[in-house]
């Protein structure tokens, strides 16, 4: 078995950093491969632009899916970009390992998204979702947040973690992933303490120690389900008669108000 580990996170020396090293060794000693992407030790450039590419289709005005898509018909992604695409190819699961940072992922994190899920390349109409490339590998979000699971459960203050999340799983299952459910680290403070020093490190004791025992079945864990591309209407929409697989997709389509 292969993992790779993309991590987004400036500190080597950092939780996130801590839990990607905890994840390679106890891979590594149950006999996987593992491949790690530091995105920021590699100095990888999130922002999506012409300059990455020597052979424009149109050099007058730069379309992202268009010049994406030219690339990959010619042959010309980008190697760093290639790369990446190909350490996905080869593992079995992928591990996105990063911290929460104003309710989202590092921007370094997205312009990964936007540039390593090129079009023509690693999706296309009738290249994602159950028939996408990805399709029998398996992705899982590995994140910290400073405060407790109360703050993001549902009506908590800090929103609901898994309405939080919706995006970026929904664009690993774009790409035929099957997500497994999160690794959220809560409680992980930094600069803002909310807990004394003994309490805090009695939590981050515990985490890792949950953490490395998730690890050891891991690749048994059923997906989280995402609707089939027959399960799409033509409007757009989910068929009526698809299962109500999340409340992300099936919500209320107007709030109650008091």
């Amino acid at each position: 078995m292969k993992a790779h580990i993309v991590i987004a996170h400036p500190e080597p020396l950092s939780f996130n950093g801590h839990l990607a090293n905890l994840a390679r060794r106890a891979f590594e000693e149950r006999g996987w491969s593992v491949t790690i992407s530091d995105l920021y030790a590699m100095g990888f450039d999130p922002s999506e632009r012409a300059a990455f590419y020597g052979n424009l289709q149109n050099s007058e005005r730069f379309d992202t899916q268009s010049e994406q898509r030219h690339a990959a018909m010619n042959g010309t992604i980008p190697a760093d970009i290639e790369a990446e695409i190909e350490r996905l190819d080869q593992a079995d699961l992928v591990i996105l390992q990063y911290p929460m940072w104003w309710h989202m992922p590092p921007a370094i994190l997205k312009g990964w998204f936007d540039r390593v899920f090129v079009y023509g390349e690693v999706y296309k109409s009738d290249v994602r979702f159950d028939k996408g490339r990805f399709q029998g590998k398996k992705a899982i979000l590995s994140l910290t947040v400073a405060t407790s699971a109360e703050t993001y459960a549902f009506n908590g203050r800090s929103g609901d973690i898994d309405l939080m999340l919706w995006p970026v799983h929904f664009t690993l299952a774009y790409v035929g992933f099957g997500v497994l459910q999160p690794f959220v680290a809560y409680g992980v403070e930094s600069g803002l303490r909310y807990s004394s020093n003994q309490q805090l490190e009695e939590r981050l004791r515990k985490i890792q120690a949950d953490y490395v025992d998730r690890l050891q079945t891991i690749e048994q864990e059923k997906t989280i389900p995402f609707h089939r591309l027959d399960e799409w209407g033509a409007d757009g929409r989910i068929k009526a008669s698809a299962p109500a697989h999340s409340p992300f997709i099936r919500h209320r389509e107007h709030l109650e108000i008091d």
